[in-house]
């Protein structure tokens, strides 16, 4: 198979077919919801707070809450009162499934629910989730995180509504480091290869760096994207604010990072500072518009016909350009 990641590729314009890029649709549908743009905030501490994710929700941005350090039960009753979907993230330990009990027991149902652990092709998962389906049936369940065909073919067999496909390659990740595992460096080429496979939807997380990533993700297969780093450092961000030189920075720290454990054990994560960059608003029109752009490019009005488009590989072994038809 083609090895390449986000840097090596580069998308081949069509015909544009619109007179201005505002008439693209960069919409993308998700669970029986539409939501402006195919972009998530990660589900992590220093990207997404419970003020946060209220007004994303509110303002036709998809979202999933992180699991550290919260009330799940709580979180969804106040989204509840905010007349907002719930979008929560659990993980596979008993803590987990005391919490779908007391959702089921007082009828609370989140939208959705994201299984959020590092290696998701796990027996863990797979009970997880048959318990959700059977005690929270009407949520859809993203499950993840997995690598590899095989994963995405097992974890939609065991009843994921949607897959998320990324091990290592985000800014804040080391697993390919401390492990040697992961799609560190090759992404893009994961998520191609897991697509061909998946009948669902994949959530491809991890390794976008700019914007025309997105569409670069689109095209090989993902419906939408999680991104962390672009989306921590902004003012309302929940990292703290740290002044170097003159300037001020943002922590932005992985899941699986002391930081965030609390304890140095099984970590896969670090911290770094992130420049802070105005506001989150700015930056989520700014990606509607690079999208809406994007899909011009391909000669589309929609955010799929994306997926239309040849590309090439830049550099490395291939000693040049090579279009793939």
């Amino acid at each position: 198979m083609e090895i390449f990641d986000y840097d090596n590729i580069l998308l081949l314009p069509r015909k544009c077919r619109v007179e201005s890029r505002s008439e693209c649709d960069a919409s993308v549908e998700l669970g029986g919801r539409s939501f402006r743009i195919p972009v998530v905030p990660a589900n992590m501490k220093t990207v997404v707070d419970e003020s946060i994710c209220a007004w994303l929700a509110q303002h036709g941005y998809f979202y999933v809450m992180h699991r550290f350090d919260l009330d799940n039960v709580a979180f969804v009753r106040r989204m509840r009162e905010q007349q907002a979907f719930a979008s929560i993230s659990l993980g596979v330990k008993q803590p987990d499934y005391d919490t779908v009990d007391k959702l089921a027991a007082e009828g609370l149902a989140p939208e959705y629910i994201t299984i959020d652990i590092a290696h998701g092709h796990a027996d863990t998962v797979q009970r997880m989730i048959a318990h959700l389906k059977k005690r929270l049936p009407s949520s859809f369940v993203i499950a993840g995180n997995v690598g590899t065909p095989e994963a995405v073919i097992d974890l939609e067999n065991w009843g994921a509504d949607a897959t998320k496909v990324g091990i290592g390659p985000g800014k804040v990740c080391i697993t390919r480091m401390k492990t040697g595992f992961g799609t560190g460096g090759w992404q893009l080429s994961a998520l191609k290869w897991c697509a061909r496979v998946a009948t669902k939807p994949i959530i491809a997380d991890g390794g976008i760096r700019e914007h025309g990533d997105i569409a670069k993700s689109i095209r090989f297969g993902a419906t939408m994207v999680m991104v962390g780093s672009m989306l921590a450092g902004h003012e309302e961000s929940p990292g703290r604010t740290v002044e170097v030189d003159g300037k001020l920075f943002k922590e932005y720290y992985g899941s699986a990072s002391d930081f965030n454990k609390g304890e140095y054990k099984h970590v896969e994560g670090k911290r770094i500072l992130e420049p802070v960059k105005g506001r989150l608003a700015d930056t989520l029109r700014e990606m509607q518009e690079d999208v809406q752009s994007s899909i011009s490019y391909s000669g589309g009005r929609k955010l799929l016909d994306i997926r239309k488009v040849n590309y090439v590989i830049l550099g490395g072994d291939n000693a040049g350009e090579h279009l793939l038809m």
